[in-house]
């Protein structure tokens, strides 16, 4: 469904207490940004119904109403001198906005 990267899920590791294993990345779809649907993403635990992907112990959270947006994508971390956080490779996006956080289906 949505692939890791390693240098996402090291990121993810880092931003989890490490007293609460239970807890991931949860990334969900929302009406808004320049292009009609942004990316969200908050740390939480897995809820009834969600996708649980894993990579080296990172997780990554899905709802199912996201996970129609998201499926065939890839998150990866970037820190470079122009750009510094997560980025969705989204497949299903026809359309995106120059700062690359929300997307046209």
């Amino acid at each position: 469904m949505v692939t890791i990267t390693p240098p996402a899920a090291e990121q993810i590791r880092s931003l989890v207490p490490k007293d609460q294993p239970d807890k991931g990345l949860r990334i969900f779809i929302e009406k808004g940004g320049c292009s009609g649907r942004q990316y969200s993403m908050t740390i939480d635990s897995a809820k009834e119904g969600d996708h649980v992907i894993e990579l080296d112990g990172a997780k990554v959270f899905i709802d199912e109403s996201s996970s129609v947006f998201l499926k065939g994508a890839s998150i990866t971390f970037e820190d470079s001198l122009t750009n510094i956080g997560f980025r969705i490779i989204n497949p299903n996006a026809k359309q995106t906005c120059g700062c690359g956080t929300s997307f046209e289906a």
